[in-house]
């Protein structure tokens, strides 16, 4: 079985109309990134709670706690950035949701990334302990500009770290614009992915468009997943008005249309989901 969430920021900043829009949709999870314009590991305790009555007023919870965790220059301070990581895994026991999307640091302009293998895989093991006794599953995605931006060093970083605490966030489209074929990326990495982002792309347009309309193969990589065993979360990150490296936008109708071309795209594969 596969759960359907989204990035509900990507429809508005006001929580009413995120969690209203989801539920039209026949979505009933969050990938909790931002509400208010403000990032989920900077809201205040009241915003906290306030926001996990409105999920539980409406029989919602988290896919995961979307947080920015690893979206530092791989030179930078990591002690500081450690303490953000520790308000991500205490807001894991406060929504109950022992889920964290994470990041392997940005690589330093002028440099490469080999340049930044061992230090990276520091920080990522040591992340990846207190994740294993704290009870947390780190969902490691992949990102352009950041050092697990291929499938090669994405492997690289799970082989290394080797913990059941870190999985991987597979997204499509952020291997395609990398220039990945997804059909590698998902050989090399369909047994080390534990969630799944569903972004498209069009790499002759250089745009995100909706799922099973770009190269992302998206409908055809569940579809794989689900039949070798797959249990989790698939979420919509359509990026379909805005696509920039910190920030996504798609709107309340264009969200409607990526939720309705993803379900569609699954029923046709004859993929069951909630």
């Amino acid at each position: 079985m596969i759960y359907l969430s989204a990035f509900a920021d990507e429809i508005s900043a006001d929580p009413s109309e995120q969690l209203d829009t989801l539920l039209i949709h026949s979505i009933r999870f969050v990938e909790f990134r931002s509400i208010f314009g403000t990032n989920v590991l900077d809201l205040t305790t009241e915003q906290h709670e306030q926001f996990r009555t409105m999920l539980q007023e409406r029989g919602m919870g988290l896919s995961a706690i979307g947080s920015p965790i690893g979206k530092i220059k791989a030179d930078e301070p990591f002690e500081p950035h450690l303490d953000r990581y520790k308000i991500a895994l205490d807001l894991c026991d406060f929504y109950e949701c022992p889920r964290i999307r994470v990041f392997s640091y940005y690589i330093p302009e002028g440099t490469e990334p080999e340049a930044h293998r061992d230090e990276v895989i520091r920080r990522m093991t040591a992340m990846a302990k207190i994740a294993e006794e704290r009870g947390v599953t780190l969902l490691l995605e992949n990102e352009k500009g950041i050092y697990g931006d291929t499938a090669e060093r994405v492997k690289d970083l799970l082989d290394a770290v080797h913990s059941p605490a870190l999985g991987h966030a597979f997204d499509p489209a952020n291997y395609l614009e990398v220039g990945q074929p997804v059909d590698k990326a998902w050989s090399m990495l369909r047994d080390r992915v534990a969630h799944f982002h569903v972004k498209d792309y069009d790499t002759k347009l250089k745009k995100n468009v909706p799922a099973g309309e770009g190269e992302g193969m998206i409908p055809q990589l569940i579809a794989d997943a689900v039949a070798k065993g797959f249990d989790g979360y698939c979420v919509l990150e359509p990026h379909l008005v805005v696509a920039e490296a910190s920030y996504g936008f798609t709107g309340p109708d264009r969200f409607g249309d990526a939720a309705v071309a993803l379900q569609t795209a699954l029923s046709r594969e004859g993929v069951t989901y909630a």
